[in-house]
């Protein structure tokens, strides 16, 4: 945290417990501003898995990062509650309706209620737990660290092979069973956008964690020259900040999907047997294409075809890029 975002030491004590996976917590990212709202000098702290973790090195208030990843019967929880039952807090926030924020000392409580998850989307959830006025729309928080970061991944590439065109973000990425469009699909998509005049001179960028080689390296051979490789060569900070310097985000329904909307990049997720109404990316840039457009019904990622994918980031592109005409294409 810099000096000018510390908080007055006299200000309340917050503890703030995040969601612990990365889409959960850009969905609730909100609640930072808006406890900086309700209890203005709040000294944050932030209890988060080690993969979403980085999204409040630079959030305004947070003083500290207590970073807290499962173990086995539950252990995380014990782990934590020793952290946190020392100190008497002013406010406890706890997204993940954990037993921790009501065994430790408290004078306001937000504990979150899974039934209140009756079909809307989460953010409206999370909006109702902090009793907002209105909806926390998702907000990163990107500093000059992470922003160097991608910089220094992404900037040696541009100067090589095809030269610095604007970026089209991909994601094929998704740790959930039946989130993932297929591999080979991403690269046959590579290959149509290579060939269509829109993206003449475009870069493909594929994003990932360090695990993610498999399923991002057909599209990124399809790309050759045109790729850049962003799989496993940064934080999910630092992956924001690559998705914040590109001109187009594709990806599979993921926490990924869910940085690009927030990062403000126009952004295209891709569903299978999920909700689409209710879990899609977030914000006015944003557009979904499901195996099955019907509202309530589902089918296989597997029937998304690579033609109505590409169909799609055409018309991404058309809408917050420019229609082909607007390029003297």
């Amino acid at each position: 945290m810099s000096d000018n975002q510390k908080a007055p030491a006299s200000g309340p004590r917050v503890l703030f417990v995040s969601p612990n996976r990365i889409g959960d917590s850009v969905i609730a990212s909100g609640v930072v501003r808006e406890i900086n709202r309700q209890w203005p000098g709040a000294r944050i702290t932030v209890a988060a898995g080690g993969p979403p973790a980085p999204f409040f090195r630079a959030a305004p208030g947070v003083e500290r990062i207590i970073v807290v990843n499962k173990g086995k019967w539950a252990s995380h929880w014990f782990r934590l509650w020793g952290e946190v039952v020392k100190q008497p807090w002013d406010v406890v926030i706890d997204t993940r309706g954990s037993a921790v924020g009501w065994l430790i000392r408290a004078g306001t409580r937000r504990i979150y209620n899974r039934g209140w998850e009756t079909g809307v989307p989460k953010v409206e959830v999370v909006s109702r737990l902090m009793g907002a006025p209105h909806a926390l729309e998702p907000e990163l928080y990107i500093d000059d660290r992470a922003r160097a970061e991608a910089a220094a991944v992404i900037d040696p590439q541009l100067a090589d092979g095809a030269g610095p065109g604007p970026i089209l973000a991909l994601a094929p990425i998704a740790h959930q069973k039946g989130k993932s469009w297929p591999a080979e699909r991403w690269a046959a998509l590579v290959e149509k956008l290579k060939a269509e005049p829109r993206f003449d001179g475009w870069r493909f960028m594929l994003i990932g964690g360090p695990g993610d080689h498999p399923p991002a390296t057909p599209a990124l051979a399809a790309a050759g020259e045109r790729g850049i490789d962003f799989v496993g060569k940064g934080d999910i900070l630092a992956s924001a900040a690559a998705i914040s310097r590109s001109a187009l985000f594709v990806g599979n329904d993921s926490g990924l999907m869910h940085v690009a909307a927030a990062a403000g990049t126009p952004t295209l997720g891709l569903f299978g047997p999920t909700e689409w109404w209710l879990y899609g990316p977030r914000g006015p840039k944003t557009r979904t294409v499901a195996s099955n457009e019907t509202r309530g019904q589902f089918a296989p990622i597997e029937d998304l075809t690579v033609a109505a994918v590409f169909a799609a980031t055409v018309g991404l592109h058309d809408a917050f890029i420019g229609q082909p005409s607007d390029a003297s294409a």
